[in-house]
């Protein structure tokens, strides 16, 4: 009698689990189905803007993140990539740094494009920002073990030496892991990628090691901010010009005047955090204004720096703007700010032509289906291009 019931027990307790796996199944089966519907509607949607420029009432499919207890169902839900598509992106690993300061939702849009478990990230986190901002970010980071906060963070201004010390405070993190980077890339939270990972790779490799650098010998307008002396106001965030002459460089370096956003290789970074004439460089830096637009171009220029290239003008093709100033493009289908577009639904067929790497700016919030437009191109050609066998829920 017994042996009846210990038996039955054990039959009932295997049908709860069958009927309880038979739930589960269909439910995933269903959420996969009504996932595939709300890409094939993002599709037609996205082809429909590109076309003829029209607004949508849009609804997004990533869902923010949380905290880090969730983890693992918000990394399987927003589809990150958790294996690397080629064994080439595998031998190839990246490391990136993303200053942020604001738009929570706009960074985690961007680091999810960027993610690939090969590569590494340091997030750099103004100090100003708010305790919510900074909590958000540090929860995110914390389910992905080769992403990390930056152990030292500034408060940044725009224009002035923090800003570039930001980047160096995570290049110094960076140097030290044990990431075997090949190329370090620094990006803002309201940049976004225009290439897949292998694509940014195959962009890279031509230069045969060589940093990336774009810039020239300085335009008559870029001569002040290294000329004069220049104060951070960090109360009002604010960079104010003195009329006090700055002694002439270091070393008789030669100033050149270029882009703050790189693509430099491990060995230049770990050079130019030991050698003198880059040290005492930052520090004649530390007065000037928008160093980081001088520092990394003048430095490239040096001969006998790793990965160097004195010739260099603005080959590179790094990063997609809109100036206000520049009467190339066809306009911004958004709005100016400080000059730069910020991307509307009508610049995607402009950003989906560009040949750069990145773009910026966006605005999650306020122009939603230029990013989601433009993740779901990237992904699409990601995942054609995978050499591996990828689980249902690592496509998108």
């Amino acid at each position: 009698m017994i042996c009846t019931k210990r038996l039955f027990l054990i039959f009932f307790a295997l049908g709860i689990v069958i009927l309880l796996n038979t739930f589960l199944s269909q439910s995933q089966v269903k959420r996969s189905l009504v996932f595939s519907q709300q890409i094939s509607l993002l599709e037609e949607t996205c082809q429909a803007l590109i076309r003829t420029k029209k607004s949508f009432f849009w609804n997004p499919l990533a869902e923010t993140y949380s905290d880090s207890s969730y983890c693992k169902d918000y990394l399987i839900r927003n589809k990150y990539i958790t294996k690397p598509l080629s064994e080439e992106e595998a031998a190839f690993p990246l490391a990136y740094i993303i200053t942020v300061h604001k738009e929570f939702d706009t960074f985690e849009r961007l680091f999810r494009a960027v993610y690939m478990p090969q590569n590494i990230y340091c997030i750099h986190v103004d100090e100003k920002a708010t305790a919510d901002f900074m909590q958000a970010v540090d929860s995110l980071v914390q389910c992905f073990p080769n992403a990390f906060l930056a152990s030292r963070m500034e408060p940044v201004v725009y224009g002035g030496i923090s800003r570039l010390q930001a980047d160096l405070n995570c290049m110094k993190d960076l140097v030290a892991s044990d990431v075997q980077w090949k190329y370090v890339i620094n990006l803002c939270g309201q940049d976004f990628p225009l290439k897949t990972n292998k694509e940014i790779i195959h962009h890279i490799k031509p230069f045969k090691g060589k940093n990336i650098t774009p810039g020239v010998l300085p335009p008559a307008h870029a001569i002040p901010r290294t000329r004069y002396v220049h104060r951070e106001d960090i109360v009002n965030s604010r960079v104010i010009r003195t009329n006090v002459v700055k002694p002439p460089p270091p070393h008789n370096i030669t100033i050149y005047f270029g882009s703050a956003y790189v693509a430099l290789t491990r060995e230049f970074v770990q050079f130019i955090l030991e050698d003198q004439r880059a040290i005492d460089l930052l520090l004649w830096s530390k007065d000037t204004y928008s160093p980081d637009e001088h520092y990394w171009v003048t430095l490239n220029r040096i001969p006998d720096f790793p990965g160097s290239v004195p010739n260099a003008k603005w080959e590179g093709d790094l990063k997609a703007i809109k100036w206000s100033d520049d009467k190339t493009h066809d306009g911004c289908h958004g709005h100016y700010v400080r000059g730069v577009c910020i991307y509307g639904t009508g610049d995607l067929q402009w950003l989906l032509n560009s040949s750069s790497m990145f773009a910026n700016k966006f605005e999650l919030a306020t122009y939603p289906p230029t990013i989601e437009c433009l993740e779901l191109n990237l992904r699409k050609r990601a995942m054609n291009c995978a050499e591996i066998s990828l689980q249902p829920h690592w496509t998108f």
